[in-house]
């Protein structure tokens, strides 16, 4: 029999992130006619206000599928077999968008990164302007990479392609930054942002989006990759009275007008202040354990979690097993060349600052209990810096 742990599961992992009640209340509406006068009211709303979240007058389009599925769209949509795309391996999730570009049949272009900062802007606008035949079509750059807690600066890379007079695509994964830290699809110049239902849109997995401008659905008249279900132009059509071509995520849909409901109450200036806040009180905790934040550069600090590096000699994967075992809490394990080198505490989402500090509370006890090296105090400079920055 497995053993029962009195009070809440702390979810700390970057994502899904815990679900507020208002958003679980609101799934848990009956279900109701996707074809019927209700429910195109319900898709009008959500297609209306989800602009303001990405930032963006353009159309924002929504998949049933995970955030794996809107970087095939973004893809499908715009891009030819044998077209190169220009990409940058800032950690995993990166890889992973590689990945599956080469199994579309593109060739992308991959600048390495030490995995402890963003995207190398100055190495995207040396390849643009050495590619004068302006083969490359798209440029790819995650946002936030989850894997490490490094920020690309995405205005920096809109800089760099201005500069080299390329006439690539701009195409961002916001999966785990959307409505955490500050991101502007149109004031940045971006074709195509991806994101997900599950990390700062509060909800669990199972929606995923592509905003997009005019340039990329132009680029849809001309794109040879195969498409049915990802093809945007029936989304396009059926969305104009708020509907879908195919059965959307109804439920889902009804929680995530209620999760874009919460985030426009708040404010987004003051949803980024806070996970900005957040992410601040982590790292002094970090720094006071006497451990290494994963990424090295403050410009490219995450505001949606914090990579943190175990001492050599010991692991990050042992460790996070005992805060399960011990203290009911879930951390982030490390993904590719990081495994068992980092464990990520995930601080995005419905989160206030009790939260937070229950989560680093129970940081601190895991790394004692672990045997972890570590200063004492960690939680209590989180505190410090919250109650003089209310």
């Amino acid at each position: 029999m497995t053993q029962y742990h009195a009070g809440r599961h702390f979810l700390q992992i970057p994502g899904p992130t815990n679900v507020p009640d208002r958003v679980l209340r609101a799934i848990d509406n009956p279900t109701i006619d996707h074809r019927g006068p209700t429910f195109g009211r319900l898709g009008m709303e959500i297609l209306t206000n989800l602009r303001a979240v990405f930032q963006t007058k353009g159309p924002v389009i929504i998949y049933p599928a995970s955030g794996t599925g809107a970087w095939e769209a973004a893809l499908a949509n715009t891009l030819s077999p044998g077209d190169a795309v220009l990409m940058c391996r800032t950690g995993w999730f990166a890889t992973l968008w590689n990945e599956m570009a080469l199994r579309l049949d593109l060739k992308p272009i991959f600048i390495d990164t030490d995995w402890r900062r963003g995207a190398d802007v100055a190495a995207i606008g040396v390849a643009l302007a050495d590619d004068k035949a302006h083969r490359i079509k798209a440029v790819c750059v995650v946002h936030n990479e989850t894997s490490t807690g490094c920020t690309s600066r995405i205005d920096d890379v809109r800089r760099a392609m201005d500069a080299a007079h390329h006439p690539a695509l701009l195409m961002v994964d916001t999966i785990s930054s959307l409505a955490s830290i500050d991101y502007r699809h149109d004031e940045w110049g971006v074709d195509v942002t991806v994101a997900g239902s599950q990390k700062g849109l509060m909800l669990p997995p199972g929606l995923s989006f592509n905003a997009i401008s005019d340039k990329a659905l132009k680029a849809t008249e001309t794109a040879g990759l195969h498409r049915s279900y990802w093809d945007w132009r029936p989304m396009l059509e059926a969305n104009k009275t708020g509907y879908f071509p195919y059965t959307p995520g109804t439920n889902l849909l009804f929680g995530l007008n209620e999760a874009v409901t919460m985030l426009l109450e708040e404010g987004l200036p003051n949803v980024f202040a806070r996970h900005d806040r957040h992410a601040e009180a982590t790292r002094r905790a970090v720094r006071t354990w006497g451990l290494e934040v994963q990424c090295a550069d403050p410009r490219h600090y995450s505001s949606s979690l914090t990579a943190v590096r175990v001492p050599e000699g010991h692991s990050a994967d042992a460790l996070r097993a005992v805060i399960l075992d011990k203290y009911n809490m879930s951390l982030g394990n490390g993904l590719g060349i990081l495994k068992d080198r980092v464990f990520r505490i995930g601080h995005l989402g419905d989160f206030g600052d009790l939260q937070l500090i229950g989560t680093l509370g129970g940081v601190e006890m895991g790394l004692r209990a672990a045997g972890v090296p570590h200063k004492p105090g960690g939680a209590q400079a989180a505190i410090d810096y919250l109650a003089g920055n209310a």
